[in-house]
């Protein structure tokens, strides 16, 4: 490959907000960037959909303290945040479904279990301050932790039925998977990875506090626009040729582009799906081999006002009932829309995938009325997004690590081979699983490049 000069310095598969960003960064340093994206349309697991005259977000949209990177993106972009509706009363549901009033994270469990509850949120706390984030595999009884799954953890810690029951509820909300398909370490990793189980859970000071005005998705298509004629859609990547000096790039219809480095910037399901010659080394290739996507549905309901504020509710809710495990008022900062947002997470959501279109749309409007209302039967748009069947998905909100992953094979995770870069919001250190973690690395890469190449 040697004797070709490179047709661009850098190729970056995958425009979801971390290849966006290394896209924007690298130029902005000079360097000569091609982005290639697989859809017809960029922002990865951040999308827009217009309903009822209102851009909706179909994918990630809140950010919260703490997400620095992405808070300074926006300012930089000129995109304002606002307040997550919060006020009023939040309400969970029960298996039975009895409605309760709450204000705060904490709903009306019962004092055992809220008791319950309270300990083994501190005790996850606790070991999960133990955790190295930037090698999990080095943390203190790494190999422990990482050989039981969060529910081994959950039945051994959790005293009562309800107890345990919520906090796989919390599992589905924050992992969207199920307690039983997920690493201890990973769950510890993640947790402080944003601080603490509150940071990630709580409207109000945690990671769901924020808005950005006109949708998420609304900061991928800035960048787009700044990238212009560097970035091409409708372009997947089908293989990978790579040697000491440089890269070959090829695309599903047979083109092909020499270039310095290459960051690929994808899901690590879809990492894997990449052909690369020679092929990757075995430490890489068997841990994108054990990094399945969690699980998750997406649901958007809008109406002519956001009705529920005048009964005193915030929006959000908890559903032990399900399908829906949770909800929160996406409404615009206008308030002159109501948008309600509910999750269906882990094996609901593969279960209820099974269900035709139209039984999804009257089990998850039913769910809906349950909890807001008979207002809420008959919504003016309706849209939902199953993410797992997303072509270059797969799933969302993340990858999740099982048992052993992490310490076998982690140490694979952000390593470059050779002039391959590995890019996304799983690869953070910081907020993996969030648009924060995923400007992060997209910054990290680019940053990478450079000190490589001298830039």
């Amino acid at each position: 490959m040697s004797h070709h000069d490179p047709d661009v310095d850098v190729v970056v598969i995958g425009a979801g907000m971390a290849g966006l960003v290394c896209a924007d960064r690298l130029r902005r340093r000079g360097a000569e960037v091609l982005l290639l994206e697989a859809c017809h349309q960029v922002g990865g697991r951040t999308a827009g959909a217009e309903a009822d005259g209102e851009i909706v977000d179909l994918g990630g949209q809140f950010v919260g303290p703490g997400q620095d990177r992405v808070y300074a993106l926006a300012a930089e972009l000129g995109v304002a945040t606002f307040p997550t509706y919060a006020s009023g009363h939040n309400m969970l549901e029960t298996e039975t479904g009895r409605l309760r009033r709450f204000r705060g994270m904490v709903p009306k469990l019962g004092p055992l279990t809220l008791l319950d509850v309270a300990r083994a949120q501190s005790r996850l706390d606790r070991l999960a301050r133990t955790v190295d984030t930037g090698s999990p595999w080095r943390s203190p009884n790494a190999a422990v932790l990482d050989g039981q799954t969060l529910q081994s953890w959950i039945d051994r810690t959790a005293r009562t039925r309800g107890g345990r029951r919520f906090i796989a509820l919390a599992c589905q909300a924050i992992w969207a998977c199920e307690p039983s398909e997920l690493s201890l370490l990973h769950a510890l990793f993640y947790v402080k990875a944003g601080g603490s189980l509150s940071a990630l859970t709580d409207v109000e000071g945690g990671a769901q506090q924020d808005r950005l005005d006109g949708g998420a998705y609304g900061l991928a298509t800035k960048l787009a626009d700044r990238l212009g004629t560097a970035l091409r859609l409708n372009a997947p990547v089908q293989r990978i040729e790579h040697d000491d000096s440089g890269v070959v790039v090829a695309v599903e219809d047979a083109t092909a582009w020499r270039a310095s480095h290459v960051v690929v910037a994808v899901p690590p399901p879809l990492a894997a799906r990449i052909a690369y010659d020679p092929p990757l080394p075995a430490a890489r290739d068997n841990l994108l081999q054990r990094l399945p996507m969690g699980s998750v549905t997406k649901c958007i309901a809008t109406y002519p006002e956001p009705f529920w504020r005048r009964a005193g509710l915030s929006g959000s809710a908890l559903s032990l009932r399900g399908p829906i495990a949770l909800t929160v008022d996406s409404s615009p900062q206008s308030g002159r829309r109501g948008v309600l947002i509910g999750f269906v997470n882990g094996a609901t959501a593969r279960d209820l995938a099974a269900h035709s279109s139209a039984d999804r749309r009257s089990i998850l409007l039913d769910a809906f009325t349950r909890l807001f209302g008979p207002q809420a039967a008959t919504p003016v748009t309706f849209v939902e997004r199953n993410w797992n069947e997303q072509p270059f998905a797969r799933g969302g909100y993340s990858a999740v690590f099982p048992p052993g992953a992490w310490t076998q094979l982690g140490h694979a995770l952000r390593a470059p081979v050779g002039r391959i870069h590995w890019a996304g919001t799983e690869t953070s250190s910081r907020w993996y699983g969030y648009i924060d973690g995923a400007v992060r690395s997209g910054e990290a890469a680019a940053d990478a490049i450079a000190a490589q190449s001298g830039q």
